[in-house]
């Protein structure tokens, strides 16, 4: 059995002391969830060890990089994103907390990703990526969003060692990868439910989602 692990990149991290370390301790996380999904739970005999895939959207899409085999060095983050005397949020929190100075934790189990819109894509250079190996599906949206610009995608997409499947979403802003809204998510969370003129969510989801599935069935179920 195919099992995709996901991270749609939205949580109470949002409300993290330490910005820096909310980000590195959720590849960990999952590594642990791959690891009961595999040992401890009751259904791990259905679960192909082999036929593993990840999918991650914004700062998921950050942890996917990292559990693939992406490394980044904080310090320049810190460099571009807060410059001496910033007054953005976090900035303040991530030098009280120090740079991170481990390695991010990476699981070869994975064996393919889909990465969306990630979070600090343009930090990962070639270095940073050269323990990538397996393939990638790369999407991006034109407008980007919530501290993440076309940027971020473009760099992964030039530095990854293999060329991934990169698709770029035409007239999409950030939250475009998330489901449709119902109405009363649109009336609360505005937000993350608007989308730019003439953009239909729920049409670019039909699309969206058989792409991905495509992409896990070519990559994973191919495997011998």
């Amino acid at each position: 059995m195919t099992r995709p692990t996901s991270d749609s990149g939205h949580s109470p991290e949002h409300d993290h002391k330490d910005p820096a370390s909310a980000l590195t301790d959720r590849p960990a996380d999952i590594k642990l969830l791959v690891d009961f999904m595999l040992g401890a739970w009751p259904s791990a005999a259905k679960i192909d060890r082999d036929r593993i895939g990840f999918f991650g959207f914004s700062r998921g899409g950050f942890t996917g990089l990292a559990l693939i085999g992406g490394e980044i060095n904080f310090r320049d983050v810190l460099a571009q994103s807060c410059p001496e005397g910033s007054m953005q949020p976090g900035c303040a929190e991530a030098r009280l907390h120090g740079i991170p100075t481990q390695p991010l934790v990476h699981d070869p189990r994975i064996k393919a990703a889909v990465i969306a819109d990630p979070l600090l894509g343009r930090f990962f250079t070639t270095e940073g990526l050269k323990g990538v190996h397996l393939p990638v599906q790369l999407w991006a949206s034109e407008f980007g969003g919530d501290g993440v610009i076309h940027d971020d995608a473009a760099t992964v997409d030039r530095n990854l060692a293999a060329k991934p499947e990169l698709h770029t979403v035409a007239n999409a802003g950030h939250f475009a990868f998330l489901p449709p809204c119902s109405p009363a998510q649109a009336r609360a969370f505005a937000q993350i439910c608007a989308d730019p003129e003439g953009f239909d969510r729920a049409a670019f989801h039909v699309e969206f989602d058989r792409q991905v599935v495509a992409f896990f069935r070519a990559h994973l179920l191919s495997q011998p």
